[in-house]
């Protein structure tokens, strides 16, 4: 998925399943302009942003898959970034709170 015209039906801050098998989440006052991440059996199975940090959100998605998602919610929840009131881990847990 490479066009956010093809998450049309989306709206803004709502989780969909894709294709794939992924969720997509589309966040609000962040940077990345897409979430696509998996849980499976309670844990982030995936995880990926589409914009943003490049290295530091790889690097998060590398430190999040396998953990619990109550955990990463617990953790990262309220997490802002600069004047922002919310962040990109805030936004995912947004998303994984639907799953939750």
């Amino acid at each position: 998925m490479n066009d956010l015209n093809e998450l049309a039906p989306i709206s803004m801050g709502v989780s969909a399943p894709v294709d794939d098998g992924m969720e997509v989440f589309v966040p609000e006052n962040v940077c990345p302009k897409m979430i696509r991440y998996a849980v499976k059996d309670h844990k982030l199975a995936h995880l990926e942003f589409a914009g943003g940090c490049d290295g530091n959100l790889k690097a998060l998605s590398t430190l999040l898959v396998d953990m619990d998602i109550d955990i990463v919610i617990d953790k990262l929840s309220g997490i802002t970034c600069g004047k922002k009131a919310t962040s990109c881990v805030d936004q995912l847990c947004s998303a994984l709170r639907e799953k939750a």
